[in-house]
C-alpha cells in the first residue's frame, strides 16, 4: 500500500514522456473512446429499429439500459483502481470487442434465429458496464500522469468526453454509415477503439506493467484485432448468407441506400417480393387485390389530376393509369432508389405495366408531408401508399396534420384514399387513422379487404415467420365534406378482383367492429402504439 501511494505522488517520474505530453495523450484516448462508444450506441438503435422497427421503443430500450450499466460499470471500476493501467487496458480490448461485434451478432440472431431483442439489451448492458468503467480509471490514469485538482481533472475528462461523443455521433451517419454500412462500420470502430486504449497503456503507462501484464495486454489486443479484422474480411459474405436465411435464395437485387435496405427477390413476375427494411411491401402473388382496392374505389369522380404518396414500386399509378380521362399522375416517394428500382428492373417494371414510361406520370423525390407543405396544387384524387403507422418516420404521414395538408390539396369533390393497416390484427391503428383523418377535416367510409396470402401491407416477414394465412387489408376513402357510397367507375374495365358487391360487403365488414372513441394522433401526441 505504501509502494502505491509512492508511485501515486511520484509517479510521473516513471512516465516515458512529460507529464504535460502524457496528459494530453490520457485526453486524446478519452475522445476516442467517448466517440467509440457513441457510435455503438447509435449502431443498436439504428440496426434494432431496422430489424425489429418502432425506432422510439428501440431507442428508449438501448439508452435506459446502457445509462443504467453504466451505472454498474462505473461501481465495479472501484476494484481496479489499483492497477488501472491494466484494468483500462483490458476493458477497452473487451469494449472493442463486444461493441465491434454487436452489430454482425445483432443481425446473425435476426436471420437464424428470428429474435434479436434479448440479444439487443444484452449488448446494451455488456457495452454500459464497459464504458461505465472507463472514467474512474481514466481519473486514476490522469492523476497518476500530471497531478491536480479533482475537480480540474474531472472538467477536462468530460470536455474530452463530450467532444468526443460529438464527433463519434456526426461520424456515424455522415461518414461511417454511408461509407461502410453498419456491420463493416461497428468493426472498424472496435478496431480504432482496442489500437487507441492498447497504445495508450502499453507506451505511456508500460513502466506500470509486469512481465505477465504487458504480454496478456498485448495478445488481448491482437486477438481482439485479429478477430474484427477477419470479420471485416468476411463481412460480405456473412452479409450474403444471412440475407438469403432472411429472404431466401432467390435474392436478386440488395440495395442500402441513404433512406433504407431494398431487397427484390424472385426469378420473375410471378414470384417476385419487394422488401423495404426487412418487411414484405409487394407480393406479385396477391399484390393486385391491395392495390386495386386501394386505388379504385377513390376513382368514382372526376380523377383528371391524381398524387400518389409512397407507391414508388408503380403499382399504384398502374391501376390508376388504366384510366384514359386522366391527364396527369404526380408520385411522391421518399426514396428515389425504389423509383429507379420501378424503372429499370425488368420484373417489376413488367408488374407495374411500365407505368413510368406514361407520359403522364411524373415522379418527384421527398418526404410526402414537406411535399404537400410546399406545393400549391390541387388534385381530383390523392392515394396515399405508405408504409404502415406506427412510432416510426411514417407517424407523421398518418396525423391530423398530414390529412389537414391533403385536405387543403383536393379540389372540391376530391377524394383522399388511405391505407391504414391490417384491420383484424391491429384495429386500434386501424380506427386512430380513421380519427386522425376526421380530425384533418375530412368525412370518412372505412372499408376491409380480405386477402388471400400474406400480407404484404401488414408486415410479416420471412424471418418472423409470416404464414400463407388469410389476412386484411384496411382502407379509409374519405372527403372534405361528405364521401359517397364506395363504388366503382363503369367506363375503364373493372378490376379482376373487386365488384360492387365486394365493396359494400367490405364496408359493412369494417363498420361491424368499428371502435368507440378512438382519439386522433397528432404531431406532439402520436398514438400509434401497436407493434408493426
Amino acid at each position: 500500500m505504501i509502494d502505491q501511494q509512492v508511485s501515486l505522488r511520484g509517479g510521473a517520474a516513471r512516465l516515458p514522456v512529460r507529464p504535460r505530453t502524457g496528459r494530453f495523450l490520457v485526453l486524446a484516448v478519452v475522445f476516442i473512446c467517448a466517440a467509440c462508444g457513441l457510435v455503438y450506441e447509435l449502431e443498436l438503435v439504428a440496426l434494432a429499429s431496422y430489424l425489429i422497427g418502432d425506432s422510439v421503443t428501440q431507442a428508449s430500450v438501448v439508452l435506459s439500459v446502457m445509462v443504467f450499466a453504466m451505472g454498474i460499470g462505473s461501481l465495479l471500476a472501484k476494484r481496479l483502481r489499483s492497477r488501472a493501467a491494466v484494468g483500462f487496458g483490458l476493458i477497452e480490448a473487451a469494449l472493442a470487442l463486444v461493441g465491434g461485434s454487436s452489430a454482425l451478432v445483432l443481425y446473425a440472431s435476426f436471420a437464424w434465429l428470428g429474435e434479436s431483442r434479448y440479444a439487443l439489451v444484452g449488448f446494451s448492458m455488456a457495452i454500459g458496464i464497459l464504458i461505465g468503467a472507463e472514467i474512474p480509471l481514466l481519473m486514476t490514469l490522469i492523476q497518476r500522469v500530471d497531478r491536480q485538482d479533482a475537480g480540474g481533472a474531472v472538467a477536462d475528462l468530460f470536455a474530452a468526453d463530450y467532444v468526443g461523443a460529438l464527433v463519434g455521433g456526426l461520424a456515424f451517419p455522415f461518414l461511417l454509415l454511408p461509407m461502410m454500412g453498419q456491420l463493416t462500420g461497428a468493426l472498424f470502430t472496435g478496431s480504432v477503439n482496442a489500437a487507441a486504449g492498447g497504445a495508450l497503456v502499453l507506451w505511456v503507462f508500460r513502466r506500470d506493467l509486469g512481465t505477465r501484464e504487458r504480454w496478456l495486454l498485448i495478445a488481448a489486443n491482437a486477438v481482439v484485432i485479429t478477430v474484427l479484422a477477419t470479420a471485416t474480411v468476411l463481412a460480405d459474405d456473412f452479409e450474403r448468407a444471412a440475407r438469403r436465411a432472411v429472404y431466401g435464395d432467390e435474392v436478386r437485387v440488395a440495395v442500402q441506400t441513404e433512406v433504407q435496405e431494398v431487397v427484390l427477390t424472385g426469378a420473375g413476375r410471378g414470384s417476385l417480393d419487394l422488401y423495404l427494411d426487412g418487411r414484405l411491401r409487394v407480393s406479385s402473388r396477391d399484390e393486385y387485390r391491395y392495390h386495386e382496392a386501394l386505388v379504385h374505389p377513390a376513382m368514382k369522380g372526376r380523377h383528371e389530376r391524381v398524387l400518389i404518396l409512397g407507391g414508388g414500386d408503380g403499382l399504384a399509378a398502374r391501376e390508376v393509369l388504366r384510366y384514359p380521362d386522366v391527364e396527369s399522375v404526380v408520385v411522391v416517394e421518399l426514396d428515389p432508389a425504389v423509383t429507379r428500382l420501378a424503372r429499370t428492373d425488368p420484373a417489376l417494371s413488367g408488374l407495374n405495366g411500365h407505368a413510368y414510361r406514361d407520359p403522364r406520370l411524373t415522379a418527384a423525390d421527398g418526404d410526402a408531408f414537406n411535399w404537400l407543405r410546399a406545393t400549391g396544387e390541387r388534385y381530383d384524387v390523392v392515394i396515399s401508399d405508405l408504409p404502415d403507422p406506427g412510432i416510426t418516420a411514417s407517424t407523421k404521414l398518418y396525423s391530423a396534420e398530414f390529412y389537414g395538408l391533403i385536405e387543403e390539396a383536393l379540389e372540391p369533390g376530391g377524394r383522399l384514399v388511405v391505407h391504414a393497416g391490417p384491420l383484424g390484427s391491429r384495429p386500434e391503428t386501424f380506427w386512430t387513422v380513421e380519427a386522425s383523418m376526421r380530425a384533418g377535416g375530412l368525412a370518412t367510409r372505412p372499408y376491409r379487404i380480405e386477402g388471400r396470402l400474406t400480407g404484404f401491407a401488414a408486415g410479416p416477414d420471412r424471418a418472423t415467420g409470416g404464414s400463407q394465412a388469410p389476412h386484411d387489408w384496411g382502407f379509409v376513402l374519405a372527403a372534405p365534406r361528405a364521401v359517397g357510397p364506395l363504388g366503382l367507375d363503369g367506363r375503364v374495365p373493372g378490376p379482376r378482383s373487386l365488384g360492387e358487391r365486394e365493396l359494400l360487403a367490405a364496408e359493412r365488414s369494417a363498420q361491424r367492429v368499428r371502435l368507440r372513441g378512438a382519439m386522433p394522433s397528432t404531431l406532439v401526441h402520436p398514438r400509434y402504439w401497436e407493434e408493426p
